[in-house]
């Protein structure tokens, strides 16, 4: 019997430049933490404990919900496996525990990737690659998703990071998402139920506002980017996405180990169950590559 013993998490791998460090898991890729001199940006996870409510996660071949894990998709109904059985969904993919393996690991650069292999529900083989790099604009991550099958295969990705701009409770904190609209779900398994208009859903600061919205029609700069800031009295954070990112999740965590210690801000290429909405759901074709990339950045 081995005497090795590793992380839950597995391998561990750090990067680091300008003031910024992470720490990414082997176990789905995860962002582990993230410090900016030495102070959290995000809340992760110990080195001695499993990722809990998806901390740090990448969501490929789709983020958030599908509903009762069915979909038709080229003429072919599928069935997922329902990782989320209290809800009876298939939620975030199917990438979250498995083990990534290093393609290069640099100072301030790591690229991991996964081959993800055809199987029940979801009969496509995809070369997944993720880049984490830091630098003097902080946190930098492309996801990127290659269709290695002969047929179409539908795709989307996200990822699961939970903000930090002070100290916890996030009550006392003040965050600004550009986003007009919002889905409308049902209480009981959090699934689409239409579209709201997301003027008046926040507070400033957030004091007991609960979030667990995704949110669309996103304001954007010239160069398709969108920003979310969340601060606090001395300081706070900011994420963007580029212009492949048509959603963000935003979720205060009230039902998870720690509620309201941070603000999870989900970049999303489509919205939950765009499976069977197929809205902004990318249809890659045979030998074509999508990537989206996102940020993070202190203030």
């Amino acid at each position: 019997m081995s005497d090795v013993v590793k992380p839950p998490s597995g391998d561990q791998y750090a990067i680091e430049s300008a003031g910024y460090r992470a720490v990414i898991t082997e176990s789905g890729g995860a962002l582990r933490g993230l410090t900016f001199e030495g102070r959290a940006l995000i809340e992760g996870f110990a080195e001695d404990a499993m990722a809990d409510g998806g901390r740090g996660q990448l969501l490929m071949p789709w983020p958030n919900r599908i509903r009762d894990g069915r979909y038709s998709f080229g003429g072919k109904e599928h069935q997922l496996a329902l990782t989320e059985p209290s809800r009876q969904n298939a939620s975030h993919g199917l990438v979250r525990w498995v083990a990534w393996s290093v393609v290069s690991h640099e100072v301030d650069r790591l690229e991991l990737g996964y081959f993800l292999p055809a199987q029940t529900g979801y009969p496509w083989a995809l070369d997944l690659r993720v880049t984490y790099e830091v630098g003097p604009d902080g946190l930098q991550v492309t996801q990127a998703a290659t269709n290695l099958a002969d047929s179409p295969a539908p795709y989307a990705s996200g990822a699961h990071p939970y903000l930090v701009a002070g100290p916890p409770p996030c009550d006392g904190w003040r965050l600004d998402v550009a986003a007009a609209t919002c889905l409308t779900v049902d209480e009981e398994r959090l699934l689409p139920t239409g579209r709201a208009s997301f003027d008046g859903v926040l507070s400033d600061p957030l004091a007991s506002t609960v979030l667990n919205h995704a949110v669309t029609d996103l304001d954007r700069d010239d160069a398709g980017v969108t920003t979310v800031r969340l601060t606090a009295s001395d300081g706070g954070v900011e994420l963007w996405v580029d212009e492949n990112h048509r959603w963000l999740q935003v979720y205060t965590g009230d039902d998870t180990k720690t509620p309201r210690a941070s603000v999870a801000i989900e970049p999303m290429t489509a919205r939950p169950d765009a499976f069977n909405s197929g809205d902004d759901l990318v249809v890659l074709q045979p030998a074509e590559t999508f990537a989206a990339t996102w940020g993070i950045r202190a203030l």
